[in-house]
Protein backbone atom coordinates (compact mmCIF):
# COMPACT_ATOMS: atom_id res chain seq x y z
CA UNK A 1 0.00 0.00 0.00
CA UNK A 2 1.40 3.17 -0.91
CA UNK A 3 1.68 5.77 1.71
CA UNK A 4 3.57 9.65 2.18
CA UNK A 5 6.43 9.84 4.61
CA UNK A 6 3.62 11.73 6.92
CA UNK A 7 1.66 8.24 7.01
CA UNK A 8 4.87 6.35 7.69
CA UNK A 9 5.86 8.14 10.72
CA UNK A 10 2.28 8.17 11.95
CA UNK A 11 2.30 4.24 11.37
CA UNK A 12 5.33 3.72 12.75
CA UNK A 13 4.84 5.56 16.04
CA UNK A 14 1.04 3.61 16.34
CA UNK A 15 3.29 0.39 15.87
CA UNK A 16 5.31 1.18 18.74
CA UNK A 17 2.51 2.04 21.17
CA UNK A 18 2.42 5.63 20.79
CA UNK A 19 -0.85 6.78 20.49
CA UNK A 20 -1.32 10.18 21.74
CA UNK A 21 0.23 13.47 20.12
CA UNK A 22 0.42 16.47 21.66
CA UNK A 23 0.48 19.31 18.87
CA UNK A 24 0.71 22.59 18.01
CA UNK A 25 1.40 22.64 14.24
CA UNK A 26 2.31 24.86 11.44
CA UNK A 27 2.84 25.51 7.73
CA UNK A 28 5.63 23.05 7.21
CA UNK A 29 3.71 20.48 9.45
CA UNK A 30 0.56 19.90 7.10
CA UNK A 31 0.95 16.99 5.78
CA UNK A 32 1.59 15.19 9.09
CA UNK A 33 -1.34 16.82 10.49
CA UNK A 34 -3.24 15.52 7.13
CA UNK A 35 -1.63 11.84 8.15
CA UNK A 36 -3.28 12.20 11.99
CA UNK A 37 -6.53 12.93 10.33
CA UNK A 38 -6.34 9.39 8.64
CA UNK A 39 -5.23 7.72 11.74
CA UNK A 40 -8.50 7.10 14.35
CA UNK A 41 -6.69 5.10 16.58
CA UNK A 42 -3.89 8.42 17.26
CA UNK A 43 -5.55 10.91 19.80
CA UNK A 44 -4.10 14.67 19.11
CA UNK A 45 -4.44 16.99 21.78
CA UNK A 46 -4.03 21.00 20.71
CA UNK A 47 -2.00 23.24 23.39
CA UNK A 48 -2.88 26.87 22.65
CA UNK A 49 1.35 27.25 23.29
CA UNK A 50 4.26 24.58 22.88
CA UNK A 51 5.16 24.52 26.78
CA UNK A 52 1.70 23.66 26.79
CA UNK A 53 2.75 21.01 24.58
CA UNK A 54 5.94 19.61 25.94
CA UNK A 55 4.64 19.82 29.35
CA UNK A 56 1.94 18.00 28.86
CA UNK A 57 3.80 15.30 26.93
CA UNK A 58 6.06 15.07 30.30
CA UNK A 59 3.17 14.46 32.03
CA UNK A 60 1.27 11.79 30.43
CA UNK A 61 4.83 9.52 29.83
CA UNK A 62 5.11 10.07 33.95
CA UNK A 63 1.45 8.45 34.36
CA UNK A 64 1.20 6.02 31.36
CA UNK A 65 5.23 4.84 31.69
CA UNK A 66 5.67 4.87 28.09
CA UNK A 67 6.19 8.16 25.88
CA UNK A 68 3.64 10.35 23.91
CA UNK A 69 5.09 12.57 20.57
CA UNK A 70 4.89 16.09 20.38
CA UNK A 71 4.42 18.15 16.94
CA UNK A 72 6.31 21.54 16.82
CA UNK A 73 6.30 24.14 13.97
CA UNK A 74 10.01 24.67 13.21
CA UNK A 75 13.05 25.80 15.37
CA UNK A 76 11.05 28.92 17.01
CA UNK A 77 8.07 26.49 17.85
CA UNK A 78 10.52 24.01 19.68
CA UNK A 79 12.42 27.14 21.13
CA UNK A 80 8.82 28.12 22.93
CA UNK A 81 8.54 24.59 24.33
CA UNK A 82 12.04 24.50 25.68
CA UNK A 83 10.94 24.75 29.28
CA UNK A 84 9.16 22.37 30.19
CA UNK A 85 11.58 20.17 27.82
CA UNK A 86 14.59 20.94 30.28
CA UNK A 87 12.23 19.69 33.24
CA UNK A 88 11.37 16.92 31.39
CA UNK A 89 14.52 16.06 30.94
CA UNK A 90 15.07 16.22 34.65
CA UNK A 91 12.30 13.99 35.14
CA UNK A 92 13.69 11.26 32.69
CA UNK A 93 10.44 11.31 30.39
CA UNK A 94 10.15 9.80 28.17
CA UNK A 95 9.01 12.14 24.88
CA UNK A 96 9.05 11.84 20.76
CA UNK A 97 9.64 15.07 19.42
CA UNK A 98 8.22 15.40 15.52
CA UNK A 99 9.91 18.99 14.74
CA UNK A 100 8.42 20.33 11.32
CA UNK A 101 11.37 22.33 8.81
CA UNK A 102 11.37 23.43 5.50
CA UNK A 103 11.13 21.04 2.39
CA UNK A 104 14.96 19.81 1.87
CA UNK A 105 15.31 22.46 -1.33
CA UNK A 106 13.41 25.92 0.28
CA UNK A 107 16.98 25.94 3.03
CA UNK A 108 18.85 27.41 0.54
CA UNK A 109 16.66 30.67 0.17
CA UNK A 110 17.07 31.34 4.15
CA UNK A 111 13.11 31.83 4.61
CA UNK A 112 11.95 34.20 7.50
CA UNK A 113 11.31 30.82 9.97
CA UNK A 114 14.69 29.21 8.70
CA UNK A 115 17.00 28.54 11.71
CA UNK A 116 19.12 25.97 13.35
CA UNK A 117 16.67 23.39 14.54
CA UNK A 118 19.37 21.14 15.84
CA UNK A 119 21.35 23.19 18.16
CA UNK A 120 18.12 24.36 19.51
CA UNK A 121 16.99 20.45 19.89
CA UNK A 122 20.51 19.27 21.64
CA UNK A 123 20.50 20.99 24.87
CA UNK A 124 17.37 19.23 25.64
CA UNK A 125 17.14 15.91 23.76
CA UNK A 126 19.66 12.24 24.31
CA UNK A 127 18.99 12.43 20.51
CA UNK A 128 18.40 14.13 17.14
CA UNK A 129 18.40 13.69 13.82
CA UNK A 130 16.89 15.15 10.59
CA UNK A 131 15.36 13.03 8.20
CA UNK A 132 16.99 13.19 4.89
CA UNK A 133 14.08 12.05 2.62
CA UNK A 134 10.66 10.22 2.97
CA UNK A 135 12.59 6.91 2.69
CA UNK A 136 14.48 7.60 5.78
CA UNK A 137 11.12 8.27 7.60
CA UNK A 138 10.18 4.83 9.03
CA UNK A 139 14.10 3.89 10.18
CA UNK A 140 14.87 7.44 11.92
CA UNK A 141 11.69 7.10 13.83
CA UNK A 142 12.22 3.70 14.79
CA UNK A 143 15.41 5.13 16.08
CA UNK A 144 13.72 7.51 17.71
CA UNK A 145 11.16 5.61 19.80
CA UNK A 146 13.69 3.12 20.66
CA UNK A 147 15.66 5.85 22.40
CA UNK A 148 13.00 7.44 23.95
CA UNK A 149 11.72 4.53 25.46
CA UNK A 150 14.96 2.88 26.52
CA UNK A 151 15.24 3.33 30.67
CA UNK A 152 14.89 5.09 32.32
CA UNK A 153 13.41 7.54 29.41
CA UNK A 154 14.59 9.95 27.11
CA UNK A 155 13.72 12.99 24.83
CA UNK A 156 14.28 11.99 21.13
CA UNK A 157 13.83 14.79 18.52
CA UNK A 158 13.32 14.15 14.87
CA UNK A 159 13.04 16.46 12.33
CA UNK A 160 10.70 16.15 9.24
CA UNK A 161 11.55 18.17 6.10
CA UNK A 162 7.97 19.07 4.16
CA UNK A 163 9.20 17.36 1.54
CA UNK A 164 9.87 14.09 3.77
CA UNK A 165 6.26 14.30 4.96
CA UNK A 166 5.08 14.41 1.38
CA UNK A 167 6.64 12.33 -0.32
CA UNK A 168 5.80 8.85 -1.81
CA UNK A 169 8.03 5.76 0.68
CA UNK A 170 9.39 4.07 -1.79
CA UNK A 171 10.53 1.22 0.53
CA UNK A 172 9.79 0.30 4.24
CA UNK A 173 8.62 -1.71 5.97
CA UNK A 174 7.09 -0.94 9.67
CA UNK A 175 7.68 -3.64 12.81
CA UNK A 176 8.53 -2.45 16.21
CA UNK A 177 11.58 -1.98 17.97
CA UNK A 178 11.85 -4.37 20.54
CA UNK A 179 12.20 -2.55 24.11
CA UNK A 180 15.74 -2.23 25.38
CA UNK A 181 16.01 -4.20 29.25
CA UNK A 182 17.57 -1.93 31.24
CA UNK A 183 20.90 -2.10 33.12
CA UNK A 184 21.66 -4.11 36.41
CA UNK A 185 23.90 -3.73 39.06
CA UNK A 186 26.93 -5.47 39.58
CA UNK A 187 27.53 -8.00 42.06
CA UNK A 188 30.67 -6.21 43.11
CA UNK A 189 28.39 -3.50 44.14
CA UNK A 190 25.81 -4.95 45.85
CA UNK A 191 28.39 -6.20 47.99
CA UNK A 192 29.62 -2.74 48.66
CA UNK A 193 26.69 -1.57 49.44
CA UNK A 194 25.85 -4.25 51.40
CA UNK A 195 28.76 -4.25 53.77
CA UNK A 196 28.75 0.19 54.09
CA UNK A 197 25.27 -0.44 55.45
CA UNK A 198 26.52 -2.81 58.26
CA UNK A 199 29.83 -1.05 58.93
CA UNK A 200 27.98 1.08 62.25
CA UNK A 201 28.36 4.15 60.36
CA UNK A 202 24.89 6.26 60.01
CA UNK A 203 23.70 5.31 57.08
CA UNK A 204 21.02 6.91 54.51
CA UNK A 205 19.31 5.20 51.51
CA UNK A 206 18.46 8.49 48.73
CA UNK A 207 16.20 7.41 46.66
CA UNK A 208 14.61 8.19 42.90
CA UNK A 209 12.89 6.79 39.82
CA UNK A 210 11.28 3.76 40.45
CA UNK A 211 12.31 3.81 43.78
CA UNK A 212 10.07 5.43 44.41
CA UNK A 213 6.93 3.51 43.62
CA UNK A 214 4.88 1.38 45.96
CA UNK A 215 7.11 -1.66 45.62
CA UNK A 216 10.38 -0.12 45.71
CA UNK A 217 9.18 2.05 48.59
CA UNK A 218 8.30 -1.50 50.30
CA UNK A 219 11.67 -2.99 49.78
CA UNK A 220 13.46 0.11 50.54
CA UNK A 221 11.64 0.51 54.11
CA UNK A 222 12.09 -3.17 54.75
CA UNK A 223 15.69 -2.48 54.72
CA UNK A 224 15.72 0.65 56.98
CA UNK A 225 13.40 -1.37 59.79
CA UNK A 226 15.81 -4.41 59.80
CA UNK A 227 19.14 -2.27 59.14
CA UNK A 228 18.35 1.02 61.12
CA UNK A 229 19.68 2.61 58.32
CA UNK A 230 17.39 5.81 57.04
CA UNK A 231 15.61 6.49 53.81
CA UNK A 232 15.16 9.57 51.87
CA UNK A 233 13.76 10.73 48.17
CA UNK A 234 15.93 13.09 46.38
CA UNK A 235 14.42 16.97 46.03
CA UNK A 236 13.02 16.63 42.59
CA UNK A 237 10.97 13.47 41.31
CA UNK A 238 9.31 12.51 38.30
CA UNK A 239 7.23 10.30 40.35
CA UNK A 240 6.16 8.96 43.38
CA UNK A 241 3.38 7.30 45.37
CA UNK A 242 2.43 8.34 48.67
CA UNK A 243 -0.50 7.85 51.26
CA UNK A 244 -2.11 5.21 53.11
CA UNK A 245 -0.85 1.74 52.49
CA UNK A 246 2.65 2.94 51.57
CA UNK A 247 6.12 3.70 53.03
CA UNK A 248 6.30 7.59 54.24
CA UNK A 249 9.29 9.09 53.12
CA UNK A 250 10.41 12.86 52.95
CA UNK A 251 12.61 14.43 50.45
CA UNK A 252 15.83 16.75 50.89
CA UNK A 253 14.82 19.78 51.82
CA UNK A 254 15.01 22.78 49.43
CA UNK A 255 16.47 25.43 51.58
CA UNK A 256 20.58 24.79 51.66
CA UNK A 257 20.56 25.51 55.57
CA UNK A 258 17.56 23.20 56.49
CA UNK A 259 18.87 20.29 54.41
CA UNK A 260 22.78 20.54 55.83
CA UNK A 261 21.05 20.60 59.19
CA UNK A 262 18.76 17.19 58.28
CA UNK A 263 21.91 15.36 56.72
CA UNK A 264 24.49 16.55 59.37
CA UNK A 265 24.32 13.26 60.97
CA UNK A 266 24.67 11.27 57.82
CA UNK A 267 28.60 9.47 57.69
CA UNK A 268 27.57 7.56 54.22
CA UNK A 269 24.69 7.81 51.59
CA UNK A 270 23.90 5.46 49.17
CA UNK A 271 22.48 6.42 46.46
CA UNK A 272 19.47 4.31 44.58
CA UNK A 273 18.46 6.32 41.04
CA UNK A 274 19.84 9.37 42.76
CA UNK A 275 21.79 11.97 42.58
CA UNK A 276 24.38 13.28 45.44
CA UNK A 277 21.90 16.40 46.94
CA UNK A 278 23.09 19.82 46.01
CA UNK A 279 22.14 23.35 45.87
CA UNK A 280 19.40 24.72 43.99
CA UNK A 281 21.96 27.79 43.43
CA UNK A 282 25.13 29.16 45.01
CA UNK A 283 24.70 31.13 47.99
CA UNK A 284 27.53 33.37 49.23
CA UNK A 285 28.99 32.15 52.22
CA UNK A 286 27.21 28.85 52.61
CA UNK A 287 28.03 25.52 51.22
CA UNK A 288 26.79 24.18 47.21
CA UNK A 289 26.68 20.84 48.06
CA UNK A 290 24.56 19.16 51.75
CA UNK A 291 26.70 16.12 53.15
CA UNK A 292 29.33 17.22 55.70
CA UNK A 293 32.82 17.17 53.82
CA UNK A 294 33.89 13.46 55.40
CA UNK A 295 30.47 11.71 54.39
CA UNK A 296 30.72 9.77 51.60
CA UNK A 297 28.22 9.07 48.53
CA UNK A 298 27.66 5.47 47.34
CA UNK A 299 26.69 5.69 43.77
CA UNK A 300 25.68 1.80 43.81
CA UNK A 301 22.49 2.09 41.45
CA UNK A 302 22.35 4.44 38.83
CA UNK A 303 18.65 5.54 37.01
CA UNK A 304 19.64 3.60 33.88
CA UNK A 305 19.47 0.28 36.02
CA UNK A 306 16.55 -1.63 37.29
CA UNK A 307 16.14 0.22 40.63
CA UNK A 308 13.65 -2.53 42.25
CA UNK A 309 15.64 -5.59 41.23
CA UNK A 310 18.51 -3.43 42.74
CA UNK A 311 16.70 -3.17 46.16
CA UNK A 312 15.59 -6.67 45.99
CA UNK A 313 19.42 -7.87 45.63
CA UNK A 314 20.40 -5.69 48.00
CA UNK A 315 17.79 -6.87 50.52
CA UNK A 316 18.71 -10.30 49.11
CA UNK A 317 22.22 -9.57 50.53
CA UNK A 318 21.60 -8.33 53.76
CA UNK A 319 19.36 -11.42 54.13
CA UNK A 320 15.76 -9.94 54.52
CA UNK A 321 12.56 -12.28 53.53
CA UNK A 322 10.29 -10.63 51.85
CA UNK A 323 7.55 -10.83 55.37
CA UNK A 324 10.84 -8.67 57.37
CA UNK A 325 8.53 -5.95 59.32
CA UNK A 326 7.59 -2.97 57.36
CA UNK A 327 6.05 -0.04 58.59
CA UNK A 328 3.00 1.05 56.36
CA UNK A 329 1.40 4.88 56.89
CA UNK A 330 -2.14 4.76 58.22
CA UNK A 331 -5.28 6.32 56.70
CA UNK A 332 -6.01 9.03 59.48
CA UNK A 333 -8.86 11.52 59.70
CA UNK A 334 -7.75 15.14 59.92
CA UNK A 335 -9.63 17.53 61.91
CA UNK A 336 -10.69 20.53 59.14
CA UNK A 337 -9.00 23.60 59.70
CA UNK A 338 -10.89 26.89 60.54
CA UNK A 339 -10.55 30.61 60.11
CA UNK A 340 -8.37 32.55 57.29
CA UNK A 341 -6.79 30.76 54.77
CA UNK A 342 -3.25 29.62 54.65
CA UNK A 343 -0.90 27.47 52.52
CA UNK A 344 -0.88 24.76 55.73
CA UNK A 345 -4.63 25.22 55.99
CA UNK A 346 -4.82 23.74 52.20
CA UNK A 347 -2.56 21.16 52.36
CA UNK A 348 -4.56 19.95 55.11
CA UNK A 349 -7.82 20.30 53.64
CA UNK A 350 -6.57 18.30 50.33
CA UNK A 351 -5.16 15.91 52.75
CA UNK A 352 -8.28 14.93 54.16
CA UNK A 353 -10.54 15.11 51.23
CA UNK A 354 -8.31 14.12 48.07
CA UNK A 355 -9.94 11.24 46.92
CA UNK A 356 -8.50 7.37 46.78
CA UNK A 357 -5.49 7.11 43.86
CA UNK A 358 -5.51 11.13 42.81
CA UNK A 359 -2.71 12.44 40.96
CA UNK A 360 -1.29 15.63 42.64
CA UNK A 361 0.31 17.77 40.28
CA UNK A 362 2.50 20.27 42.47
CA UNK A 363 3.88 23.61 41.32
CA UNK A 364 2.83 25.51 44.39
CA UNK A 365 6.72 26.70 44.71
CA UNK A 366 6.98 28.20 48.38
CA UNK A 367 3.78 28.17 49.36
CA UNK A 368 3.40 24.10 49.11
CA UNK A 369 6.89 23.31 50.64
CA UNK A 370 5.21 21.47 53.63
CA UNK A 371 2.60 19.80 51.63
CA UNK A 372 3.92 16.49 52.28
CA UNK A 373 3.66 17.20 56.26
CA UNK A 374 0.17 16.95 55.75
CA UNK A 375 -0.33 14.40 53.68
CA UNK A 376 1.59 10.95 54.44
CA UNK A 377 -2.07 9.81 55.73
CA UNK A 378 -4.16 10.83 52.77
CA UNK A 379 -5.65 8.27 50.47
CA UNK A 380 -3.22 6.88 48.25
CA UNK A 381 -1.92 9.15 45.42
CA UNK A 382 0.60 9.80 43.15
CA UNK A 383 2.52 12.85 43.21
CA UNK A 384 4.20 14.63 40.49
CA UNK A 385 6.44 17.85 40.83
CA UNK A 386 8.73 20.10 38.84
CA UNK A 387 11.57 18.89 38.38
CA UNK A 388 14.08 21.12 36.43
CA UNK A 389 13.27 24.08 38.33
CA UNK A 390 12.10 25.53 35.00
CA UNK A 391 8.29 27.21 36.05
CA UNK A 392 5.00 27.13 34.36
CA UNK A 393 4.61 23.09 33.93
CA UNK A 394 2.00 22.82 36.68
CA UNK A 395 -1.00 23.21 34.22
CA UNK A 396 0.48 21.54 31.18
CA UNK A 397 1.64 18.59 33.48
CA UNK A 398 -1.99 17.84 35.18
CA UNK A 399 -3.22 18.25 31.31
CA UNK A 400 -1.15 14.93 30.08
CA UNK A 401 -1.99 13.23 33.43
CA UNK A 402 -5.65 13.60 32.96
CA UNK A 403 -5.29 11.99 29.48
CA UNK A 404 -3.11 9.51 30.59
CA UNK A 405 -5.94 8.49 33.40
CA UNK A 406 -8.59 9.62 32.81
CA UNK A 407 -10.28 7.61 35.25
CA UNK A 408 -8.50 9.59 38.20
CA UNK A 409 -9.01 12.80 39.45
CA UNK A 410 -5.67 15.52 39.40
CA UNK A 411 -5.22 17.74 41.62
CA UNK A 412 -2.77 20.92 40.56
CA UNK A 413 -1.23 22.92 42.91
CA UNK A 414 -0.36 25.90 41.45
CA UNK A 415 1.28 28.96 42.03
CA UNK A 416 -0.13 31.92 40.84
CA UNK A 417 3.17 33.64 39.44
CA UNK A 418 4.04 30.45 37.61
CA UNK A 419 0.55 29.88 36.83
CA UNK A 420 0.57 32.82 34.20
CA UNK A 421 3.26 31.47 31.95
CA UNK A 422 0.90 28.45 30.62
CA UNK A 423 -2.32 29.70 31.49
CA UNK A 424 -3.39 28.23 28.14
CA UNK A 425 -3.31 24.81 29.25
CA UNK A 426 -6.87 25.38 31.19
CA UNK A 427 -8.23 26.10 27.75
CA UNK A 428 -7.22 22.14 27.03
CA UNK A 429 -8.49 21.13 30.09
CA UNK A 430 -11.72 22.30 29.14
CA UNK A 431 -11.73 21.05 25.98
CA UNK A 432 -10.83 17.78 26.57
CA UNK A 433 -12.85 17.76 29.32
CA UNK A 434 -10.37 16.71 31.79
CA UNK A 435 -11.23 15.79 35.37
CA UNK A 436 -8.65 18.27 37.22
CA UNK A 437 -9.31 20.80 39.94
CA UNK A 438 -6.86 23.26 39.85
CA UNK A 439 -5.92 25.18 43.25
CA UNK A 440 -4.45 28.52 42.68
CA UNK A 441 -2.23 29.63 45.56
CA UNK A 442 -2.82 33.24 45.00
CA UNK A 443 -0.53 35.93 47.02
CA UNK A 444 -0.15 37.90 44.32
CA UNK A 445 3.70 38.08 44.10
CA UNK A 446 6.67 35.83 43.48
CA UNK A 447 7.38 34.98 47.46
CA UNK A 448 10.34 32.34 46.49
CA UNK A 449 11.61 35.38 45.09
CA UNK A 450 11.51 37.64 48.18
CA UNK A 451 13.11 34.96 50.18
CA UNK A 452 15.94 34.66 47.71
CA UNK A 453 16.81 38.29 47.57
CA UNK A 454 17.75 38.10 51.19
CA UNK A 455 18.94 34.30 51.17
CA UNK A 456 21.54 35.47 48.09
CA UNK A 457 22.44 38.68 50.87
CA UNK A 458 21.18 41.66 48.05
CA UNK A 459 19.21 42.81 50.59
CA UNK A 460 15.16 43.47 50.94
CA UNK A 461 13.12 44.70 48.46
CA UNK A 462 12.79 47.78 48.10
CA UNK A 463 10.78 50.08 45.21
CA UNK A 464 11.85 48.93 42.00
CA UNK A 465 12.34 45.58 43.74
CA UNK A 466 9.12 45.24 44.49
CA UNK A 467 7.79 46.42 41.59
CA UNK A 468 9.36 43.42 39.69
CA UNK A 469 8.69 40.85 42.40
CA UNK A 470 4.46 41.57 42.80
CA UNK A 471 1.28 40.31 41.15
CA UNK A 472 -0.27 43.72 42.01
CA UNK A 473 -2.29 47.11 40.21
CA UNK A 474 -3.50 44.90 38.70
CA UNK A 475 -4.00 41.86 40.79
CA UNK A 476 -4.87 38.66 39.18
CA UNK A 477 -7.99 37.61 38.71
CA UNK A 478 -7.61 33.78 38.19
CA UNK A 479 -12.15 32.89 38.21
CA UNK A 480 -12.20 35.37 35.50
CA UNK A 481 -9.01 34.27 33.47
CA UNK A 482 -10.37 30.52 33.94
CA UNK A 483 -14.07 31.47 32.73
CA UNK A 484 -12.18 33.08 29.54
CA UNK A 485 -10.62 29.58 29.22
CA UNK A 486 -14.01 27.62 29.84
CA UNK A 487 -13.13 26.29 32.97
CA UNK A 488 -15.58 26.86 35.84
CA UNK A 489 -13.93 28.43 38.95
CA UNK A 490 -14.60 30.07 42.17
CA UNK A 491 -12.68 31.91 45.04
CA UNK A 492 -12.18 30.96 48.75
CA UNK A 493 -10.42 33.49 51.17
CA UNK A 494 -11.07 31.28 54.13
CA UNK A 495 -10.56 27.77 55.45
CA UNK A 496 -14.21 26.81 55.49
CA UNK A 497 -15.26 28.30 52.03
CA UNK A 498 -11.99 26.20 50.56
CA UNK A 499 -12.94 22.81 51.90
CA UNK A 500 -16.63 23.27 50.97
CA UNK A 501 -15.21 24.42 47.01
CA UNK A 502 -12.81 21.20 47.11
CA UNK A 503 -15.18 18.84 48.21
CA UNK A 504 -17.24 20.18 45.41
CA UNK A 505 -14.90 19.87 42.61
CA UNK A 506 -14.16 16.49 44.01
CA UNK A 507 -17.49 15.35 43.93
CA UNK A 508 -18.12 16.09 40.30
CA UNK A 509 -16.19 15.12 36.26
CA UNK A 510 -14.65 17.57 34.69
CA UNK A 511 -12.17 20.68 35.55
CA UNK A 512 -12.75 23.26 38.00
CA UNK A 513 -10.54 25.62 39.48
CA UNK A 514 -10.01 26.86 43.13
CA UNK A 515 -8.39 30.56 43.46
CA UNK A 516 -7.29 30.74 47.03
CA UNK A 517 -6.22 33.62 48.28
CA UNK A 518 -3.62 33.20 51.06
Amino acid sequence: MKMNGADALCDTLLANEIDVCFANPGTSEMHFVAALDRKPDMRCVLGLFEGVVTGAADGYARMADKPAATLLHLGSGLGNGIANLHNARRAFTPMVNIVGDHATYHLQYDAPLTSDIEGIAKPVSAWVRTTKSADDVINDASDAIEVASSKPGQIATLILPADAAWNEVQNGKITPRQKLAPKQVSEEAVREAAAAIRNGKRTMLLLSGMALREEGLAIAGRIAESTGVRILAQQSNGRMQRGAGRVAIDRVKYRAEDATADLADVDQMILIGAKEPVAFFAYPGKPSTFLKPEATAIPYASNECDLLHALQWLADELGLTANAPVTLNKREKAILPTGELNSNKIATVIGAMMPENAIVVDESISSGRDFFNFTHSSEPHDFLQLTGGAIGIGLPLATGAAIACPDRKVVALQADGSGMYTLQALWSHAREELDIVTVIFANQRYAILHHELKNVGAGVAGRNATHMLDLVNPTLDWVSLAKGMGVEGARASTAEEFADLFAHACSRKGPFLIEAFI
